[in-house]
């Protein structure tokens, strides 16, 4: 049963950045995985790229991703204020082989734990004034492109020669401009990702505290 606005506790949202490949996908699922089914959702920045429809398919793959024009903040600013006062949301769903977004979203009810995660989700002040926690996941350069090199060959369909002119085009210069200063807004700064157990311990502790309503 949903409870009376006047008497529903806020959810606890947390934002999550860092360069692509830095591990803060991990350390966001990490959050989730500790909850209870239920009790925490994910909202990956994403699943927020505006549609690129509009373009022939051979063109999309020219469009700088890494900028803050390419994304909805607008639209997940507006989902996560329905989230906090307790109505559901119809996520969109990106879909990076076609870049385009598919049909149907995905329903998300709330939950006391909101998670949002994203290369830029500390860049936008929008997003930074409605997360209660704000972290910074800061991993060396050489092990981040090392890492999306192998998720773009992987799972994105990308070849070698497409992920080499992003990353030299868009990925680093848009990582300098919007990215990097973004650290400087972090509550918490996490070296080397889901690799670092310590940090990662006592912020699902934290996390867990207040989820129970500590």
């Amino acid at each position: 049963m949903t409870q009376p606005p006047s008497t529903r506790k806020p959810p606890l949202i947390l934002g999550i950045a860092g360069g692509s490949g830095s591990g803060k996908s991990t350390i966001a699922r990490s959050v989730i995985d500790a909850l209870p089914a239920g009790e925490g959702i994910l909202l990956q920045q994403d699943h927020y790229y505006r549609s690129q429809s509009h373009l022939p398919l051979v063109e999309r793959a020219s469009v700088n991703y890494d900028h803050p024009d390419a994304l909805e903040l607008d639209l997940l600013s507006l989902h996560l204020d329905q989230l906090r006062t307790g109505e559901p949301i119809d996520r969109p769903t990106y879909d990076f082989t076609t870049h385009d977004r598919a049909k149907e979203g995905l329903r998300i009810a709330p939950a006391p734990v909101i998670v949002v995660e994203g290369i830029l989700v500390l860049a936008d002040e929008r997003l930074r004034s409605r997360f209660e926690v704000k972290l910074f996941v800061d991993t060396d350069s050489d092990i981040r492109l090392m890492r999306r090199i192998r998720r773009d060959l992987e799972q994105r369909g990308r070849t070698f020669a497409q992920v080499r002119k992003q990353y030299y085009e868009s990925v680093r210069p848009m990582h300098l401009a919007f990215v990097e200063p973004s650290k400087r807004f972090a509550d918490v700064i996490i070296p080397e990702g889901g690799q670092n157990r310590v940090a990662l311990d006592f912020l699902l502790s934290f996390v867990r505290q207040r989820a129970a309503g500590g």
